[in-house]
């Protein structure tokens, strides 16, 4: 038997003779706030595609059998809450969804190597979700390297600003690239 929420694979039974002291069963609901940029962090989203592109995200993800609850960003990047059965790797579902979507912005465009994945609580999703939904407003504030090196040290995961922070020779000062190694 399958168990299903909002049409993504929750959880999987299996048929068996155990008693019910065994745990014949998987049950599980994963949540993941997922950040990506666009190549060299340009800003190569025009905003008259976002809302397409988020609906396209949503197909894709519906379409590979996880959920995709929230989607905003700007034009360099982009936040999304996913929902992901047990069956399926964080690394895989940003693969679909980078891998299409790429191919349906068009010649020329490319989503950065890399992304943040971080894990979010049941409690926490109204809250994910009202931080997605503010990001145009949020990044007239902060930068996108602000707010993701904040994100890093508020998950108490270690990391080198060399790896993602880096000048790329030809990109205007004080602009900086994520995920270049």
């Amino acid at each position: 038997m399958t168990i299903r929420r909002r049409g993504a694979v929750v959880g999987v039974t299996a048929r068996s003779s155990h008693t019910l002291e065994s745990m014949s069963h998987t049950y599980a609901n994963i949540y993941i706030h997922c950040i990506f940029s666009t190549k060299e962090r340009k800003p190569c989203i025009a905003a008259d595609r976002m809302a397409d592109l988020f609906a396209y995200l949503c197909g894709i993800a519906r379409s590979e059998g996880f959920t995709l609850i929230s989607a905003r960003g700007t034009a360099n990047h982009v936040h999304l809450l996913l929902v992901l059965p047990a069956t399926l790797s964080i690394s895989t579902a940003v693969q679909m969804l980078k891998g299409s979507s790429s191919r349906w912005l068009g010649k020329g465009f490319a989503w950065q190597e890399g992304y943040g994945a971080f894990s979010v609580s049941p409690s926490q999703v109204a809250t994910v979700k009202r931080y997605i939904a503010g990001q145009e407003e949020h990044h007239r504030k902060r930068s996108f390297e602000e707010e993701f090196t904040e994100m890093l040290r508020k998950c108490g995961l270690e990391y080198d600003p060399r790896l993602y922070l880096v000048d790329i020779s030809g990109v205007p000062t004080g602009l900086v690239v994520f995920g270049v190694r």
